[in-house]
């Protein structure tokens, strides 16, 4: 028996080895996209420091360049009238909206630069944490602006944020929604239509930010004018335990192939929780029209709508002052919600780069869960599983040392093995739950 065993495994090994040998192949050729954003970043943090570029020392031309595109909001004139349906939009009297205006030179030195854009639905527990951050950037308060969009809470985070406008140093809007408008992409969307900077960043409530998160962003756009969209670093927080690492891995793996996929030139994921793009590339690809009925995806379908308008024009901001923190999923229920909301908008993806990225992610763990299973009735197929399993092992710790590096917690990178054991039966239970479709978010269900 033992002859016949060798010889089926010398015709199905090289089955075995085929999709984890390519997948360590492309995993190779993402580092070297990794370490292209990496220097990108690295090269505008050093323009700053020579004092040619950065926050405080931005050159004329440089801001001109910044600028250029935007529409015909300035930022420093009040929003036309709304219209009848229009949400409500409350500007709150912080300090940035003083009686004393800025003088002309003021003015001149520090236009404004970035809208920040924030979704919030029941958010009253994390937003005051949020406002603080944004009180704390070393970006000057007279560059940006921040408008939240309150999706109809029920915990009173309107009133937290009005009560907590007063001592912010920057400008404050409250956008409410309407009735007949819903969901994040709706409420991104109410926020946009009075933002007033020709850059757009968002987060969501429930994050984090560093004191430099849009100072960096400032940075690099000071030393290279030609981007539309910048996807931001994510990083997962919360109790050090095995549960939390392993999904610490897992996102840091999300985020670092997202990063590498920009740098190599085909961008296929990143993080609605950390992007940010130029006003005028937006209302040249009509905005979210084209996705405007799914009901996730704002940040993907975007990103690939820009970079198949004007190929190049997508960065990714691997600057680690950019970093924004999320909590981790609390609970494997919460988990798997979150993953299936992802996972749902595969089918609907235009982009070649991502609809080839996830079927191979898919068949590489599947091909490794099948051959372990195989060699049990199978022992002469053994070496070439263990082959299979060190590419894909390999290649993946090879690509999360560069990003583990980056985003601090190294020791993550000892949970690989554990991960990959449990992979395969997550990956297909989240992929086949994300195509059927339809998941419940934020206490409502979605389809």
């Amino acid at each position: 028996m033992a002859q016949p065993q060798r010889v089926r495994a010398a015709v199905v090994g090289p089955l075995l080895l085929a999709m984890p040998a390519l997948y360590a192949g492309v995993m190779v050729w993402l580092r070297g996209g990794w370490q292209r954003s990496r220097a990108a970043a690295e090269a505008a943090q050093v323009a700053a420091e020579a004092g040619t570029g950065g926050p405080a020392e931005t050159t004329a031309g440089a801001l001109a360049e910044i600028t250029a595109g935007a529409s015909d909001k300035t930022g420093t004139g009040a929003p036309d009238a709304p219209a009848a349906g229009a949400p409500a939009v409350t500007r709150l009297p912080g300090k940035a909206n003083a009686e004393a205006p800025a003088s002309p030179a003021e003015t001149a030195a520090a236009p404004l630069l970035f809208s920040v854009l924030i979704a919030a639905r029941d958010e009253a527990a994390a937003l005051p944490q949020l406002l603080a951050d944004l009180a704390a950037q070393t970006l000057p308060a007279a560059r940006f602006e921040v408008l939240i969009a309150d999706d109809h809470s029920t915990d009173g985070t309107g009133a937290l944020v009005r009560a907590a406008a007063a001592g912010l140093p920057f400008r404050l809007q409250l956008v409410e929604l309407t009735p007949a408008q819903t969901g994040k992409k709706a409420a991104l969307a109410a926020a946009l239509a009075l933002a007033g900077a020709p850059w757009l960043v968002c987060t969501d409530a429930d994050c984090r930010l560093g004191p430099g998160w849009l100072a960096a962003y400032a940075r690099l756009l000071a030393a290279d004018a030609t981007p539309d969209f910048i996807s931001g670093p994510v990083l997962l927080t919360g109790p050090d335990t095995w549960f939390q690492r392993l999904l610490g891995l897992e996102f840091a793996g999300l985020v670092g192939v997202g990063g590498a996929c920009i740098g190599r030139g085909a961008p296929t994921m990143c993080n609605g929780a950390n992007l940010a793009y130029r006003r005028a590339a937006f209302d040249a690809v009509n905005g979210y029209a084209a996705h405007a009925h799914l009901a996730s995806g704002d940040d993907e379908f975007l990103m690939h709508q820009l970079h198949a308008a004007r190929p190049g024009s997508v960065r990714f901001l691997a600057d680690a002052a950019a970093v924004v923190r999320t909590a981790a999923p609390a609970t494997l229920g919460a988990l798997l919600r979150q993953r299936v909301r992802w996972a749902s908008k595969w089918r609907h993806y235009q982009s070649p780069a991502s609809r080839r990225l996830a079927p191979l992610v898919l068949g590489a763990n599947v091909a490794l869960a099948a051959g372990a299973a195989g060699a049990l009735a199978w022992p002469a197929l053994g070496p070439w599983v263990c082959a299979a399993w060190l590419l894909k092992l390999g290649a993946d710790g090879w690509l999360l040392a560069l990003v583990l590096r980056f985003l601090g917690p190294r020791r993550w990178l000892w949970g690989l093995l554990p991960l990959q054991l449990l992979y395969a039966p997550y990956a297909l239970a989240v992929g086949a739950a994300g195509w059927r479709g339809g998941y419940k978010w934020k206490g409502r269900a979605v389809r």
